[in-house]
C-alpha cells in the first residue's frame, strides 16, 4: 500500500508514522523545519501508549512521489479548493482520498439518496472548486478522534484518542475502506469503518459549531464557556438547532446537549482550534463550521436564529482579522489556556480537532 499525507502536520505526522510502522510506503508532503527534522531523523511519537520513531519518506514535491493508492488528507478545509498541485501528481484512476476534516464536508450529498441527491454546498465547495479538485467519488469521509501537538520540528506528542472512523459517503463497505482500516489498525490506531459516517460528523459538529467560533470572539477556554451561565445557554441553543437541521437531513447524532456541555466542561484549560489559528495569524475555518449549516438550514426550512447571529459576528471577525497584519494579531492579548495543535478530551464525542498544514 503506498500512502501520501498531505499535511503532515501533527494529525498527518503521526498517522503517517503509524501507517509506516504497518509497513505502508509512506511519503509525507511538508515543508519548512519540520519537513527538514522529518527528513534528517524521521518522525519522533511522544505518547503515553510508547514512543516510537517511523522514517517514512519525507519531500514538498508530490511530483516526486508519483501515484499513490492513498492520499490522507491533513488539510485545513479552507485549503481544499486550492490543493490541486499538491494532490493531483499523487492520483491515478484508483486512488482514494481520505479526507480527515472538520464540518461538513464537500462530499455531504454524494451517494446521499432522498430530495437532495448530490446537491452542491455552495460554502464549502464554492463555484464547485473544491469538488473541481477533488472529485467526491474518490473520496472516504473520516472524523478524528485523536489528540496531538508538534512538540517540535519532527517530534509529535500523542496526547490522548486513536481513533479515526472513515466510511464511503455512499454508505457502503468498501474494499478500499477495509484496507485502509487493516493498516490503521496494524500501525496501533483504530479505524472503524462506519456505513453512516454522517451522524459522527454531527456528533464532532455539534462542538465545533459553538465552541469554536464562541471562544474566538470571546478569546475563553472551552471550560470558561461551559461554565459561564450565559454561554453555556447560547452553546445549548446552537446545538439543539444544528441537531434540527440534522434531523431534516435524515441524521440523529446518539448523544444528548448535556453530554456534551459537560464533556467541554472537563477539558477546562483549553482553547480551541479556531482561537488558535486566530492567536497564530492563520484564516479562521468557519465557513464548514457555520456558514455550511446556515446554508443546510434554509435548504431545509429550519430556523436557525442562534447559529445565524454566531454566524453572521464570527464571519466579520475573520473578515476583519484578515486585514489586520499576522503579527499584530499574534501580539494581541491572550486568555490562559493550552495552545495545541490538536487537543481533545477523553469524551471523543465532545473533541476539537485542529490540524496543520504542510
Amino acid at each position: 500500500m503506498k500512502v501520501a499525507v498531505v499535511g503532515a502536520g501533527a494529525i498527518g505526522a503521526y498517522v503517517g508514522a503509524a501507517l509506516h510502522r504497518a509497513g505502508a510506503d509512506v511519503h509525507l508532503i511538508a515543508r519548512g523545519p519540520h519537513l527538514a527534522a522529518m527528513r534528517r531523523a524521521g518522525v519522533s511519537v511522544l505518547s503515553p501508549r510508547g514512543d516510537f520513531t517511523a522514517r517514512p519518506k519525507a519531500t514538498d514535491d508530490p511530483a516526486a512521489v508519483g501515484p499513490v493508492d492513498y492520499v490522507f488528507l491533513g488539510l485545513k478545509a479552507n485549503s481544499y479548493a486550492t490543493s490541486g498541485p499538491l494532490v493531483h501528481p499523487l492520483l491515478h484512476d484508483g486512488t482514494a482520498v481520505v479526507a480527515a476534516q472538520n464540518g461538513i464536508p464537500w462530499w455531504y450529498f454524494h451517494g446521499l439518496p432522498g430530495p437532495y441527491a448530490g446537491q452542491r454546498i455552495e460554502s464549502v465547495d464554492p463555484g464547485g472548486a473544491v469538488t473541481r479538485t477533488l472529485p467526491p467519488e474518490r473520496a472516504i469521509g473520516c472524523v478524528v478522534y485523536a489528540a496531538t501537538e508538534l512538540a517540535a520540528p519532527g517530534v509529535v506528542r500523542h496526547l490522548e484518542g486513536t481513533r479515526f472512523s472513515i466510511g464511503e459517503p455512499g454508505g457502503t463497505v468498501s474494499a478500499r475502506c477495509l484496507d485502509f482500516s487493516d493498516a490503521m489498525v496494524a500501525g496501533g490506531l483504530k479505524c472503524p469503518v462506519e456505513t453512516d459516517l454522517r451522524n459522527d460528523i454531527w456528533i464532532k459538529l455539534l462542538g465545533n459549531i459553538s465552541f469554536n467560533p464562541i471562544s474566538a470572539l470571546t478569546r475563553a477556554t472551552m471550560g470558561e464557556i461551559a461554565g459561564h451561565t450565559g454561554t453555556r445557554e447560547l452553546v445549548t441553543a446552537m446545538m439543539r438547532e444544528t441537531l434540527e437541521v440534522a434531523a431534516r437531513l435524515g441524521s440523529r447524532p446518539g448523544i444528548s446537549i448535556e453530554r456534551r456541555l459537560d464533556g467541554a466542561a472537563r477539558v477546562g484549560d483549553h482553547k480551541t482550534s479556531t482561537l488558535q489559528d486566530l492567536e497564530r495569524g492563520k484564516p479562521l475555518e468557519l465557513d464548514v463550521l457555520l456558514a455550511a449549516v446556515v446554508e443546510l438550514a434554509g435548504l431545509t426550512g429550519v430556523p436557525v436564529p442562534t447559529v445565524r447571529a454566531i454566524a453572521a459576528v464570527a464571519g466579520l471577525l475573520a473578515e476583519t482579522t484578515a486585514r489586520t497584519p499576522a503579527e499584530e494579531r499574534r501580539n494581541a492579548p491572550r486568555t490562559g489556556g493550552t495552545s495545541t495543535e490538536q487537543r481533545s478530551p477523553r469524551d471523543p464525542s465532545s473533541q476539537d480537532t485542529a490540524r496543520s498544514t504542510p
